[in-house]
């Protein structure tokens, strides 16, 4: 069988199936949760946000937090994200149930961008 890109990373690319999944750490190396997906705005193709899915027990009760993709960096020693928030604060963010997915508007979008005191992308 042919590897393809769908199933690997590259130097520089991954598939987005091989993020969704990827364990998110904070500065002080705790796990604060797993990718659950990636938001990728349509006309640009750049990723806006990663969810995390945070709480719960094994994935069981976990909601889900937008992240700005901006705030999380890979390392490889992880082979993770580490984003510099505390548990505390992942807490206090925007977030919703699994099954109750907001509508990713400009309106939900500033509300994630000014909780994390970051500016909201202008261009769309």
């Amino acid at each position: 069988m042919v590897d393809t890109i769908e199933r690997h990373s590259t130097q520089r690319l991954i598939a987005s199936d091989r993020v969704e999944g990827t364990n998110v750490y904070n500065g002080e190396n705790d796990k604060l949760g797993s990718i659950r997906n990636i938001m990728i705005d349509k006309k640009s193709g750049k990723a806006e946000y990663a969810v995390l899915e945070f709480g719960g027990l094994f994935g069981l009760g976990s909601d889900h937090y937008p992240i700005p993709w901006e705030m999380l960096t890979y390392d490889t020693d992880k082979n993770g994200y580490v984003v510099n928030l505390t548990k505390e604060q992942v807490e206090r963010a925007p977030h919703y149930a699994a099954d109750s997915a907001p509508e990713y508007d400009d309106i939900f979008g500033r509300g994630v961008y000014s909780h994390y005191g970051i500016a909201y992308p202008l261009l769309r």
